[in-house]
């Protein structure tokens, strides 16, 4: 009987796991076939291309900042572009769940990355490569489930075997409560997007697979473990939205940096198979700095591909018509030859005209170089463009264009016009979304609309609807209102559509959209006077970043002469000797974030030995790896802003501080940056005038282990301290010499492996430590001066 009975259990146990296999083998069928192919910003009436034709690595990045940034995402792109890649973390993408320790598991791994950085083309791929059985065959189950789709079942009630069912249809009949014999993993893609309020601490506990629950109460369980605690989670999400989870839910941070420079290049030389074409189309990008930025972000490097292929090719006809032709016509076609694009909104307007002439050809079958604007589509896309970025939606659903006057039939028939425009998408379960291939482009759209909106009816689109404007409202007002608006956002929401906006007032960009914008562009009057307006603004007391984003609109406006000024003063090295203004310090931190050359160190004194000049250079020390601010008259203002940088994602790590006047209360504000949990600083510099109270460093988190080189190593107080002492010390800056005996010693948690002290007077108080805790070798080292000079101390 019982030999029976083990023959029918181990029938049965083959019998599930032949199941099992017909089970994966059908996902992996279904997961292939919708994850092979990669439109590439193209909307599903587009070609499609192979995504392992064209798939180019993205630069990933583990343990970055949990910091929210609420800054806008163009700005932590440029940004991100001036980090020093040598003191980041990479990882590969098919390697997220790889545990660093053998005793670590990794759970749930969340990566972060802005619009378009390549979040979905990632999970895409990852998907792919396990689908086609070339990575990560250890995962028996990967179910994708992204949120734009799993939106539009809010309401309803289900248990989670219902909504791995309804999304997955092939495996329907899979037990997921045998976790023991096969390894799942559920794939989170697009948090931002996630229009549930995840109420991790309100929501009942579910540990039923099949019992029956909100999709809230399902997706805060499953990623806190109550469900399917052996599951692998990966989500994916803006910035922004990232602290939408708590941070104990996650295992791993990382971040999707988009490309590096080399990858860039790579992408190119793949997007076009004639080697000089590419060559050419890279070489035009990186002659613009804004425009080399813009390239971390795949979309982006799309973009400029297809307007640079679009206007290369008319270029070389243009030349063959030339040469064909007499003088006279050589003369006229001379004339009407297109420049390549070199801002952001050029690009833009360039782009948005091939595409409705794209479009044009499509359905009338014939390439005309006018373009025949549809104004009301323009409009209506141009409203619910405006509208959603107000909101800082990238996802629309039905009601939403509803709301904007745009019926569900036009929605499909924009989104077939404009393929690479505007998209429509059908989720696997009944439901259509509708977006713009991108956040930029909603932006792009939504200046254009603004303007037309200005043509049309003299009005502003920032008055609202029920409001009576009883005044007509110029171009001028418009552009002033615009600069306000978005010097009021603190995350800069409206940095990118006031570049556009200016940059659309230009009558050079505005006869691109011939026949589209009735009204002539700025004359050379109303470009100096809102040009004057925003240099106004920048003599004001304004953050780096909303100052930095000034520059970019004078550029949008051709204006450089603040930055050409500053340049000129670099050159000759003058800097230090002139009196400048607050806008021209503003230059000075715009050329030089802009600049080719990485800052490696910034030593204040080439600049201004002052906190004015500290202040307006924080962004710039932000960005460098050694900032020498020594002997510059320094007090606790400059400290205010040092409090920020270290509370910040920087790249500085040694900060020499020595000999300003920073009082007591500038030593209390840097005990605050240092103790902030995302300081990256190693080592401190700092000796000061002798009325300091030093003792407030006992404040710090300075954790020592103090490390036995001998069998017996004294302290120069006599104090023994043993080999597995975790102290905190204090410092008492005393006249006569700092008593270890007497000072307070904590017990900490943190496990440190190694820690050297060693002390050195004459006439300075020298204290250096050092601690080696995993890979990172993290060191400071504070001098504190002492009132007179100290004998030698044995």
């Amino acid at each position: 009987m019982r030999y029976t009975y083990e023959i029918k259990l181990r029938l049965k146990l083959f019998l599930l796991c032949l199941d099992n296999l017909v089970f994966i083998h059908q996902l992996k069928c279904g997961l292939k076939k919708k994850y092979q192919c990669v439109f590439e910003g193209i909307a599903k009436q587009g070609d499609s291309i192979l995504l392992n034709n064209i798939y180019t690595d993205l630069y990933i990045t583990q343990g970055c900042s949990e910091q929210v940034n609420t800054e806008h995402e163009i700005r932590q792109i440029e940004v991100a572009s001036r980090r020093h890649e040598s003191q980041e973390i990479p990882i590969e993408c098919k390697n997220l769940f790889e545990a660093p320790e053998q005793d670590k598991q990794i759970r749930t791994v969340m990566t972060k990355g802005v619009a378009g950085i390549g979040k979905s083309v990632s999970v895409q791929k990852f998907v792919l490569d396990w689908a086609e059985e070339k990575e990560n065959q250890d995962i028996s189950f990967i179910f994708p489930l992204p949120f734009r789709e799993i939106n539009l079942m809010e309401k309803e009630k289900q248990s989670l075997t219902d909504l791995v069912n309804q999304f997955f249809p092939e495996i329907k009949g899979l037990n997921l409560t045998r976790r023991n014999n096969f390894k799942v993993m559920f794939i989170l893609d697009g948090l931002d997007e996630c229009r549930l309020p995840l109420n991790f601490d309100g929501n009942e506990t579910r540990c039923d697979v099949s019992s029956p629950a909100s999709l809230d109460v399902l997706l805060t369980n499953l990623i806190k473990g109550n469900l399917l605690p052996s599951a692998l989670i990966w989500i994916t999400t803006r910035p922004a939205a990232a602290s939408k989870i708590p941070p104990d839910c996650i295992d791993r941070l990382t971040e999707i940096r988009g490309f590096n420079d080399a990858q860039k290049e790579e992408y190119f030389k793949k997007r076009f198979l004639d080697d000089n074409l590419s060559k050419e189309i890279l070489n035009h990008v990186k002659k613009s700095k804004s425009l080399f930025i813009m390239c971390h972000i795949p979309v982006f490097c799309w973009i400029s591909s297809t307007v640079l292929q679009n206007i290369l090719e008319i270029k070389t006809d243009n030349n063959q018509q030339i040469n064909q032709a007499d003088d006279a016509s050589k003369t006229l076609q001379e004339s009407n030859t297109i420049d390549t694009p070199k801002t952001l909104t050029q690009m833009y307007t360039h782009f948005l005209r091939f595409q409705i002439q794209q479009s044009r050809r499509k359905y009338d079958g014939q390439y005309t170089p006018n373009v025949s604007w549809d104004k009301e589509a323009m409009l209506s896309l141009g409203k619910l463009a405006f509208d959603q970025l107000e909101r800082n939606n990238l996802i629309f659903y039905d009601t939403d264009l509803e709301a904007c006057g745009i019926d569900v039939y036009m929605a499909s028939v924009y989104s077939g016009m404009c393929t690479q425009i505007f998209k429509e998408e059908t989720g696997i379960i009944l439901g259509t979304m509708y977006c713009f291939v991108h956040l930029s482009i909603q932006e792009f759209i939504a200046a254009l609309y603004a303007h037309l909106f200005l043509d049309i009816h003299n009005k502003s689109v920032f008055v609202h609807e029920s409001i009576e404007q009883k005044t007509t409202e110029t171009m001028i007002d418009l552009l002033k209102t615009a600069v306000d608006k978005a010097l009021e956002s603190d995350s800069g929401h409206l940095d990118l559509f006031l570049r556009f906006l200016l940059g659309l007032s230009l009558q050079s960009n505005r006869l691109l959209l011939g026949g589209l914008l009735t009204q002539e562009g700025c004359n050379d009057q109303i470009k100096k006077e809102i040009a004057q307006y925003i240099k106004q603004k920048l003599e004001a007391n304004l953050s780096p970043e909303r100052s930095i984003n000034l520059f970019y609109c004078l550029n949008e406006l051709n204006d450089q002469t603040l930055v050409k000024e500053i340049q000129t003063h670099l050159r000759e090295g003058s800097l230090s000797s002139v009196d400048l203004s607050p806008a021209q310090w503003s230059a000075v931190a715009f050329v030089l974030l802009t600049s080719e050359e990485e800052m490696e160190e910034f030593e204040l004194q080439k600049f201004k030995k002052s906190d004015e000049c500290l202040i307006r250079l924080s962004a710039v020390i932000k960005t460098s790896k050694r900032a020498l601010l020594n002997d510059c008259s320094l007090t606790d203002r400059s400290c205010s802003a040092l409090v920020a940088v270290l509370g910040s994602d920087t790249s500085l790590k040694v900060l020499n501080m020595n000999n300003n006047n920073l009082q007591d209360s500038g030593v209390k504000l840097l005990c605050t940056g240092l103790k902030n949990i995302i300081c990256k600083l190693e080592i401190l510099s700092a000796v000061s005038p002798k009325n300091v109270d030093w003792s407030m460093f006992s404040m710090l988190p300075v954790y020592l282990w103090r490390e036995i080189q001998r069998e017996k190593q004294e302290s120069p107080s006599g104090v023994s301290l043993g080999p597995h002492e975790l102290i905190w010390m204090a410092f008492d800056h005393t006249r006569s010499f700092m008593s270890m005996s007497d000072g307070p010693v904590y017990f900490i948690r943190n496990s440190i492996s190694i820690v050297h002290c060693s002390v050195g007077i004459s006439p300075a108080f020298r204290i250096s430590v050092g601690f080696h805790q995993g890979s990172c070798l993290l060191s400071f080292l504070f001098i504190l001066c002492m009132d007179t000079a100290m004998p030698d101390i044995q």
